[in-house]
């Protein structure tokens, strides 16, 4: 890992769910800063176009990892496919099951599950420990503003990324001493494929902004030289995160409902 003056030049990053969306405009922001990327996503055509792209364009060297990260173990497995330094994690791979909790399908639930909180869990203890020994290292973990409250109808996502927001909070803590960074990142609605999977009725309330929006968020959290625990895409989204807090749930919870029928 190097810095260009201000700006955080990773020598090799690993960036998963990079095949679309927040994914791949990460992919494209750290080539070009000169990073060469391990790409991980289910979808082997896609990687590899991006791959091609990413390749031809800056001149860097990417790696493509069809992987489909519901799988049990599947940071240990990709640390024994990938065992060079990695300076970079992004855990962006998630997905959502929007709908009423008790008209849900139990194999959903627990894909997400796997993908949304496992995957993002065992990534982080495979690859952490190296940087830890090399006092060098940053780890992204992709969240959402759904973290910040419940969500009816989007109640195992919204909580997923309550964890994932959590989980990264204690990281930050534990990993600072290490010098390595860790922190949330938390977009609020998004253009991406993500809804046109569940639909846009599943946001409530927020400007949607582009993935390069969100991106150049992140980017420039880790051009900064102190390190945040969380960040928010967005300053209409920082504003809603931060007034979910004084709003009583019992307003709170049939107000998201109301917006999301």
């Amino acid at each position: 890992m190097s810095r260009k003056g201000s700006r955080y030049c990773p020598g090799r990053s690993l960036v998963t769910g990079a095949s679309s969306g927040i994914g791949a405009e990460f992919a494209r922001a750290l080539a070009a800063r000169g990073s060469d990327l391990v790409l991980v996503a289910r979808r082997e055509d896609r990687l590899k176009e991006l791959a091609d792209e990413l390749e031809s364009t800056y001149g860097v060297r990417c790696r493509t990892v069809p992987w489909d990260l519901s799988e049990e173990a599947s940071g240990r497995r990709l640390r024994s496919i990938v065992p060079e330094h990695i300076d970079l994690v992004v855990n962006n791979a998630g997905f959502a099951v929007q709908g009423p909790f008790a008209d849900g399908d139990a194999d959903d639930f627990e894909r997400l599950v796997a993908v949304d909180i496992r995957a993002v869990v065992d990534i982080c203890s495979a690859f952490m420990p190296d940087m830890i020994t090399r006092r060098s290292g940053t780890v992204v973990n992709v969240a959402s503003t759904t973290a910040f409250q419940p969500v009816p109808t989007l109640a195992v996502y919204a909580a997923a990324k309550a964890f994932v927001l959590s989980f990264s909070q204690s990281l930050w803590y534990e990993s600072a001493r290490h010098g390595v960074r860790v922190f949330a990142l938390n977009p609020g609605p998004t253009h991406t494929e993500f809804f046109d999977v569940i639909g846009d009725s599943a946001t409530a309330t927020g400007t949607y902004q582009t993935p390069a929006e969100v991106v150049t968020t992140a980017m420039t959290a880790l051009d900064a030289k102190r390190s945040r625990p969380q960040i928010i895409s967005g300053r209409r989204n920082a504003l809603q995160a931060a007034m979910v807090g004084i709003v009583p749930a019992r307003v709170l919870l049939p107000a998201l409902a109301r917006m999301l029928h």
